[in-house]
Protein backbone atom coordinates (compact mmCIF):
# COMPACT_ATOMS: atom_id res chain seq x y z
CA UNK A 1 0.00 0.00 0.00
CA UNK A 2 2.46 2.59 1.19
CA UNK A 3 4.31 1.65 -2.45
CA UNK A 4 1.24 2.48 -4.71
CA UNK A 5 1.37 5.52 -2.30
CA UNK A 6 4.82 6.98 -3.11
CA UNK A 7 4.71 5.82 -6.77
CA UNK A 8 1.38 8.10 -7.25
CA UNK A 9 3.03 11.18 -4.99
CA UNK A 10 5.25 11.95 -8.41
CA UNK A 11 2.52 12.19 -11.05
CA UNK A 12 0.22 14.02 -8.57
CA UNK A 13 3.11 16.76 -7.95
CA UNK A 14 3.34 16.40 -11.73
CA UNK A 15 -0.30 17.41 -12.21
CA UNK A 16 0.05 20.27 -9.25
CA UNK A 17 3.02 21.47 -11.78
CA UNK A 18 1.12 21.56 -15.07
CA UNK A 19 -2.10 23.09 -13.56
CA UNK A 20 0.17 25.98 -11.56
CA UNK A 21 1.82 26.04 -15.57
CA UNK A 22 -1.99 26.60 -16.71
CA UNK A 23 -2.10 29.44 -14.30
CA UNK A 24 0.95 31.16 -14.73
CA UNK A 25 0.15 31.46 -18.74
CA UNK A 26 -3.17 32.93 -17.59
CA UNK A 27 -1.38 35.47 -15.39
CA UNK A 28 1.20 36.02 -18.31
CA UNK A 29 -2.15 37.04 -20.37
CA UNK A 30 -3.65 38.99 -18.19
CA UNK A 31 -0.60 40.98 -17.50
CA UNK A 32 -0.30 41.97 -21.01
CA UNK A 33 -4.02 43.69 -20.69
CA UNK A 34 -2.79 45.17 -17.67
CA UNK A 35 0.39 47.23 -19.66
CA UNK A 36 -2.20 47.61 -22.94
CA UNK A 37 -4.58 49.39 -19.97
CA UNK A 38 -2.40 51.30 -18.63
CA UNK A 39 -0.81 52.56 -21.54
CA UNK A 40 -4.19 53.47 -23.25
CA UNK A 41 -4.51 55.28 -19.67
CA UNK A 42 -1.43 57.35 -19.13
CA UNK A 43 -1.06 58.22 -23.19
CA UNK A 44 -5.21 58.84 -24.08
CA UNK A 45 -4.73 59.28 -27.88
CA UNK A 46 -0.99 60.57 -27.82
CA UNK A 47 0.57 57.09 -27.95
CA UNK A 48 2.09 58.11 -31.51
CA UNK A 49 3.13 61.08 -30.53
CA UNK A 50 4.84 59.83 -27.12
CA UNK A 51 7.17 57.28 -28.94
CA UNK A 52 7.77 59.66 -32.14
CA UNK A 53 11.58 59.39 -31.00
CA UNK A 54 11.67 55.69 -32.06
CA UNK A 55 10.01 56.25 -35.01
CA UNK A 56 14.15 55.66 -36.21
CA UNK A 57 14.15 52.16 -36.96
CA UNK A 58 18.02 52.21 -35.94
CA UNK A 59 16.86 53.57 -32.38
CA UNK A 60 14.23 50.66 -32.03
CA UNK A 61 16.51 48.37 -32.97
CA UNK A 62 18.73 49.48 -30.04
CA UNK A 63 15.97 49.70 -27.80
CA UNK A 64 15.13 46.00 -27.94
CA UNK A 65 18.90 44.58 -28.26
CA UNK A 66 19.31 46.52 -24.76
CA UNK A 67 16.59 45.63 -22.91
CA UNK A 68 17.16 42.15 -23.93
CA UNK A 69 20.83 41.77 -22.61
CA UNK A 70 19.73 43.40 -19.54
CA UNK A 71 16.72 40.65 -18.61
CA UNK A 72 17.99 37.94 -20.85
CA UNK A 73 14.52 37.19 -21.88
CA UNK A 74 13.09 37.71 -25.22
CA UNK A 75 10.13 36.04 -24.31
CA UNK A 76 9.75 39.14 -21.75
CA UNK A 77 10.42 41.97 -23.95
CA UNK A 78 8.37 41.02 -27.05
CA UNK A 79 5.19 39.87 -24.20
CA UNK A 80 6.06 43.47 -23.33
CA UNK A 81 5.91 44.75 -26.72
CA UNK A 82 2.81 43.07 -27.23
CA UNK A 83 1.06 45.22 -24.33
CA UNK A 84 2.37 48.19 -25.89
CA UNK A 85 0.87 47.75 -29.21
CA UNK A 86 -1.97 47.16 -27.70
CA UNK A 87 -1.91 50.39 -26.13
CA UNK A 88 -0.91 52.48 -28.60
CA UNK A 89 2.66 51.68 -30.38
CA UNK A 90 2.82 51.80 -33.77
CA UNK A 91 3.53 48.39 -35.04
CA UNK A 92 6.53 49.98 -37.82
CA UNK A 93 7.73 51.13 -34.53
CA UNK A 94 7.48 48.03 -32.86
CA UNK A 95 8.81 46.00 -35.76
CA UNK A 96 12.87 46.74 -35.14
CA UNK A 97 12.52 46.48 -31.11
CA UNK A 98 11.14 43.04 -32.12
CA UNK A 99 14.22 42.63 -34.20
CA UNK A 100 16.42 43.74 -31.63
CA UNK A 101 15.48 41.28 -29.09
CA UNK A 102 16.38 38.83 -31.20
CA UNK A 103 20.15 40.25 -31.00
CA UNK A 104 19.94 40.79 -27.44
CA UNK A 105 18.43 37.18 -25.89
CA UNK A 106 22.14 35.40 -28.01
CA UNK A 107 24.23 37.14 -24.63
CA UNK A 108 22.66 34.45 -22.54
CA UNK A 109 24.13 31.44 -24.80
CA UNK A 110 27.71 33.25 -24.50
CA UNK A 111 27.61 33.75 -21.20
CA UNK A 112 26.79 30.16 -20.68
CA UNK A 113 29.89 29.41 -22.80
CA UNK A 114 32.09 31.63 -20.43
CA UNK A 115 32.17 28.44 -17.76
CA UNK A 116 34.35 27.00 -20.52
CA UNK A 117 37.13 29.44 -20.03
CA UNK A 118 39.46 27.27 -18.07
CA UNK A 119 39.67 24.65 -21.15
CA UNK A 120 41.24 26.21 -23.95
CA UNK A 121 39.90 23.21 -26.87
CA UNK A 122 36.40 23.08 -24.63
CA UNK A 123 36.00 26.70 -24.98
CA UNK A 124 36.39 27.26 -28.75
CA UNK A 125 34.13 24.56 -29.34
CA UNK A 126 31.41 26.19 -26.84
CA UNK A 127 31.89 29.88 -27.93
CA UNK A 128 31.58 29.08 -31.37
CA UNK A 129 28.51 27.24 -30.33
CA UNK A 130 26.95 30.13 -28.46
CA UNK A 131 28.44 32.86 -31.01
CA UNK A 132 26.70 31.26 -34.04
CA UNK A 133 23.56 32.22 -32.90
CA UNK A 134 24.70 35.97 -32.74
CA UNK A 135 25.95 36.20 -35.89
CA UNK A 136 22.72 34.22 -37.48
CA UNK A 137 20.73 37.26 -35.79
CA UNK A 138 23.10 39.93 -36.80
CA UNK A 139 22.68 38.82 -40.37
CA UNK A 140 19.00 38.53 -40.20
CA UNK A 141 18.41 42.22 -39.02
CA UNK A 142 20.81 43.30 -41.73
CA UNK A 143 18.94 41.42 -44.36
CA UNK A 144 15.43 42.25 -42.87
CA UNK A 145 15.81 45.75 -41.66
CA UNK A 146 16.45 47.65 -44.68
CA UNK A 147 13.86 45.57 -46.66
CA UNK A 148 10.99 46.58 -43.79
CA UNK A 149 12.20 50.14 -43.83
CA UNK A 150 12.04 50.18 -47.84
CA UNK A 151 9.13 47.94 -48.23
CA UNK A 152 7.40 46.77 -45.38
CA UNK A 153 6.96 43.05 -46.18
CA UNK A 154 6.65 42.01 -42.63
CA UNK A 155 4.54 44.60 -41.07
CA UNK A 156 1.85 43.87 -44.48
CA UNK A 157 1.98 39.76 -44.29
CA UNK A 158 1.75 40.14 -40.24
CA UNK A 159 -1.63 42.63 -40.76
CA UNK A 160 -3.07 40.15 -43.36
CA UNK A 161 -2.62 37.22 -40.98
CA UNK A 162 -3.75 38.74 -38.12
CA UNK A 163 -7.06 39.74 -40.21
CA UNK A 164 -7.76 36.66 -41.47
CA UNK A 165 -7.03 34.79 -37.87
CA UNK A 166 -9.05 37.78 -35.82
CA UNK A 167 -11.99 39.04 -38.59
CA UNK A 168 -14.37 37.54 -40.71
CA UNK A 169 -16.03 34.24 -39.73
CA UNK A 170 -18.20 33.59 -36.90
CA UNK A 171 -15.34 31.30 -35.08
CA UNK A 172 -12.98 34.20 -35.37
CA UNK A 173 -10.93 35.64 -32.52
CA UNK A 174 -12.87 38.61 -31.68
CA UNK A 175 -16.21 37.20 -31.89
CA UNK A 176 -15.47 34.65 -29.27
CA UNK A 177 -13.68 36.67 -27.08
CA UNK A 178 -13.27 33.99 -24.35
CA UNK A 179 -9.89 35.19 -22.91
CA UNK A 180 -10.93 38.83 -22.89
CA UNK A 181 -14.09 36.99 -20.44
CA UNK A 182 -11.19 35.40 -18.77
CA UNK A 183 -9.28 37.90 -17.96
CA UNK A 184 -11.23 41.15 -18.02
CA UNK A 185 -12.27 41.10 -14.64
CA UNK A 186 -8.47 40.80 -12.77
CA UNK A 187 -7.29 43.61 -15.27
CA UNK A 188 -10.72 45.80 -13.78
CA UNK A 189 -9.09 45.19 -10.53
CA UNK A 190 -6.17 46.22 -10.98
CA UNK A 191 -7.28 49.14 -12.87
CA UNK A 192 -9.92 50.20 -10.01
CA UNK A 193 -6.51 49.85 -7.59
CA UNK A 194 -4.53 52.50 -9.43
CA UNK A 195 -7.04 54.91 -10.38
CA UNK A 196 -6.72 56.11 -6.54
CA UNK A 197 -3.96 58.22 -8.36
CA UNK A 198 -4.61 60.55 -10.75
CA UNK A 199 -4.26 60.37 -14.49
CA UNK A 200 -2.04 60.00 -16.04
CA UNK A 201 -0.05 58.20 -12.95
CA UNK A 202 -2.98 55.48 -12.57
CA UNK A 203 -1.92 54.51 -16.40
CA UNK A 204 1.70 54.71 -16.19
CA UNK A 205 1.18 52.64 -12.36
CA UNK A 206 -0.99 49.91 -14.14
CA UNK A 207 1.83 49.28 -16.70
CA UNK A 208 4.87 48.79 -14.02
CA UNK A 209 2.02 46.40 -12.22
CA UNK A 210 1.90 44.81 -15.81
CA UNK A 211 6.07 44.51 -16.50
CA UNK A 212 6.55 43.26 -12.98
CA UNK A 213 3.80 40.32 -13.36
CA UNK A 214 5.22 39.44 -16.88
CA UNK A 215 8.82 39.02 -15.15
CA UNK A 216 7.22 36.65 -12.29
CA UNK A 217 5.11 34.58 -14.47
CA UNK A 218 7.88 33.92 -17.12
CA UNK A 219 10.40 33.05 -14.61
CA UNK A 220 8.41 30.75 -12.54
CA UNK A 221 7.07 29.11 -16.36
CA UNK A 222 10.21 28.54 -17.00
CA UNK A 223 11.37 27.03 -13.76
CA UNK A 224 8.13 24.43 -13.82
CA UNK A 225 8.71 23.85 -17.19
CA UNK A 226 12.57 23.17 -16.97
CA UNK A 227 11.95 20.33 -14.35
CA UNK A 228 8.97 19.34 -16.10
CA UNK A 229 10.59 18.47 -19.65
CA UNK A 230 13.95 19.11 -19.50
CA UNK A 231 14.43 15.41 -19.71
CA UNK A 232 11.79 15.48 -22.63
CA UNK A 233 13.65 17.89 -24.49
CA UNK A 234 17.23 16.05 -23.80
CA UNK A 235 15.47 12.83 -25.54
CA UNK A 236 14.20 14.91 -28.52
CA UNK A 237 17.90 16.37 -29.22
CA UNK A 238 19.78 13.07 -29.14
CA UNK A 239 16.65 11.82 -31.36
CA UNK A 240 17.10 14.08 -33.75
CA UNK A 241 21.38 13.92 -33.79
CA UNK A 242 21.96 12.89 -37.12
CA UNK A 243 19.11 13.26 -39.09
CA UNK A 244 19.88 16.23 -41.34
CA UNK A 245 19.31 20.09 -40.29
CA UNK A 246 15.35 19.75 -41.26
CA UNK A 247 15.00 17.34 -37.80
CA UNK A 248 17.13 19.77 -35.97
CA UNK A 249 15.49 22.55 -36.81
CA UNK A 250 12.31 21.13 -35.95
CA UNK A 251 14.02 19.68 -32.40
CA UNK A 252 14.65 22.78 -31.67
CA UNK A 253 11.69 24.44 -32.22
CA UNK A 254 9.79 22.04 -29.98
CA UNK A 255 12.54 22.13 -27.71
CA UNK A 256 11.96 25.39 -27.20
CA UNK A 257 7.96 25.48 -27.14
CA UNK A 258 8.21 22.65 -24.58
CA UNK A 259 10.33 24.79 -22.14
CA UNK A 260 8.97 28.61 -22.96
CA UNK A 261 12.31 29.43 -23.04
CA UNK A 262 15.25 29.48 -25.88
CA UNK A 263 18.12 30.92 -23.29
CA UNK A 264 17.32 27.14 -22.03
CA UNK A 265 17.29 25.04 -25.31
CA UNK A 266 20.46 26.99 -26.35
CA UNK A 267 21.97 26.40 -22.34
CA UNK A 268 21.29 22.72 -23.38
CA UNK A 269 23.59 22.90 -26.64
CA UNK A 270 26.29 24.82 -25.30
CA UNK A 271 27.99 22.41 -23.06
CA UNK A 272 27.59 19.81 -25.08
CA UNK A 273 28.96 21.43 -27.91
CA UNK A 274 31.95 22.34 -25.32
CA UNK A 275 32.23 18.65 -24.24
CA UNK A 276 32.69 17.95 -28.20
CA UNK A 277 29.44 15.52 -27.74
CA UNK A 278 27.62 17.64 -31.19
CA UNK A 279 29.97 19.73 -33.57
CA UNK A 280 29.21 22.84 -34.76
CA UNK A 281 27.14 21.93 -37.98
CA UNK A 282 24.63 19.78 -35.63
CA UNK A 283 24.37 22.64 -33.17
CA UNK A 284 23.43 25.48 -36.02
CA UNK A 285 20.08 24.00 -36.59
CA UNK A 286 18.77 23.75 -33.09
CA UNK A 287 19.52 27.40 -32.52
CA UNK A 288 17.29 28.48 -35.65
CA UNK A 289 14.63 25.69 -34.26
CA UNK A 290 15.10 28.17 -30.73
CA UNK A 291 14.12 31.69 -32.79
CA UNK A 292 11.18 29.77 -34.06
CA UNK A 293 9.81 28.06 -31.13
CA UNK A 294 10.40 31.45 -28.71
CA UNK A 295 7.55 33.01 -31.04
CA UNK A 296 4.83 30.96 -28.96
CA UNK A 297 4.82 33.27 -25.66
CA UNK A 298 4.26 36.50 -27.86
CA UNK A 299 1.47 34.40 -29.99
CA UNK A 300 -0.03 33.57 -26.34
CA UNK A 301 -0.13 37.52 -25.39
CA UNK A 302 -1.65 38.32 -27.93
CA UNK A 303 -4.39 36.89 -27.29
CA UNK A 304 -5.11 38.64 -24.28
CA UNK A 305 -6.32 41.62 -26.48
CA UNK A 306 -9.41 42.14 -27.98
CA UNK A 307 -11.27 44.93 -29.80
CA UNK A 308 -9.74 47.47 -31.80
CA UNK A 309 -6.99 46.97 -30.55
CA UNK A 310 -6.71 42.75 -31.47
CA UNK A 311 -5.81 43.22 -34.63
CA UNK A 312 -2.27 45.40 -34.27
CA UNK A 313 -1.15 42.74 -30.86
CA UNK A 314 -1.80 39.79 -33.57
CA UNK A 315 -0.01 41.31 -35.81
CA UNK A 316 3.21 41.92 -33.91
CA UNK A 317 3.27 39.17 -32.86
CA UNK A 318 3.12 36.99 -36.27
CA UNK A 319 5.80 39.66 -37.46
CA UNK A 320 7.66 38.52 -34.56
CA UNK A 321 6.95 34.59 -35.97
CA UNK A 322 7.52 35.65 -39.71
CA UNK A 323 10.78 37.32 -39.22
CA UNK A 324 12.18 34.26 -37.29
CA UNK A 325 10.72 31.80 -39.78
CA UNK A 326 11.79 34.09 -42.83
CA UNK A 327 14.96 34.54 -41.60
CA UNK A 328 15.16 30.59 -40.99
CA UNK A 329 14.25 29.44 -44.76
CA UNK A 330 16.37 32.76 -46.39
CA UNK A 331 19.70 32.84 -44.83
CA UNK A 332 19.94 28.23 -44.19
CA UNK A 333 18.70 28.16 -47.49
CA UNK A 334 21.26 29.87 -49.41
CA UNK A 335 24.15 27.74 -48.98
CA UNK A 336 26.19 30.76 -49.33
CA UNK A 337 24.90 32.94 -46.31
CA UNK A 338 24.39 29.30 -44.54
CA UNK A 339 27.87 29.12 -44.24
CA UNK A 340 28.67 32.86 -42.78
CA UNK A 341 27.27 32.47 -39.28
CA UNK A 342 29.65 28.93 -39.26
CA UNK A 343 32.28 31.28 -40.73
CA UNK A 344 32.02 34.37 -38.21
CA UNK A 345 31.69 32.22 -35.16
CA UNK A 346 34.79 29.62 -35.90
CA UNK A 347 37.05 32.99 -36.62
CA UNK A 348 35.75 34.61 -33.63
CA UNK A 349 36.36 31.68 -31.09
CA UNK A 350 39.44 30.55 -32.38
CA UNK A 351 40.84 34.53 -31.33
CA UNK A 352 39.02 34.64 -28.64
CA UNK A 353 40.23 30.51 -27.19
CA UNK A 354 44.00 32.65 -27.50
CA UNK A 355 43.43 35.47 -25.85
CA UNK A 356 40.23 34.90 -23.69
CA UNK A 357 39.83 38.56 -22.43
CA UNK A 358 38.62 39.18 -25.78
CA UNK A 359 35.58 37.17 -25.31
CA UNK A 360 34.58 39.54 -22.16
CA UNK A 361 35.30 42.47 -24.93
CA UNK A 362 33.07 41.18 -27.27
CA UNK A 363 30.39 40.60 -25.30
CA UNK A 364 30.78 44.24 -23.58
CA UNK A 365 30.56 45.60 -26.85
CA UNK A 366 28.67 43.85 -28.79
CA UNK A 367 25.78 44.39 -26.26
CA UNK A 368 26.03 47.28 -24.57
CA UNK A 369 29.03 49.61 -25.38
CA UNK A 370 28.28 49.73 -29.26
CA UNK A 371 24.84 50.15 -28.76
CA UNK A 372 25.02 52.48 -26.34
CA UNK A 373 27.15 54.69 -28.35
CA UNK A 374 24.90 54.15 -30.93
CA UNK A 375 22.04 55.18 -28.88
CA UNK A 376 23.18 58.41 -28.09
CA UNK A 377 24.53 59.05 -31.53
CA UNK A 378 20.75 58.93 -32.55
CA UNK A 379 19.45 60.98 -29.60
CA UNK A 380 21.78 63.82 -30.14
CA UNK A 381 20.84 64.06 -34.10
Amino acid sequence: MSQVSEQSQPQKNSVIQWLSVVFLVYLLIVAVGMIGAGFKSATGDQAKELFAFATNPFLGLIVGTVATALIQSSSTVTSIIVGLVAGGLPVATAIPMVMGANIGTTITNTLVSLGHVGDKNEFKKAFAAATVHDFFNLLSVIIFLPLEILFHPLEKLGLIIANAMAGGGSMSIKDLNIVKAATKPVVTVFKNITHVLPAPFDGILLIFLGIGLIFLTIAFIGKLLKSLMVGKAKDILHVAIGRGPIAGIVAGTLITILVQSSSTTTSLMIPLAGAGVFGLAQIYPFTLGANIGTCITALLAATAVSGAEAIPALEIAMVHMLYNFLGVVVIYGIPFLCKLPILGAQTLANVASERKYLAFAYIISVFFVIPGLLLGITALS
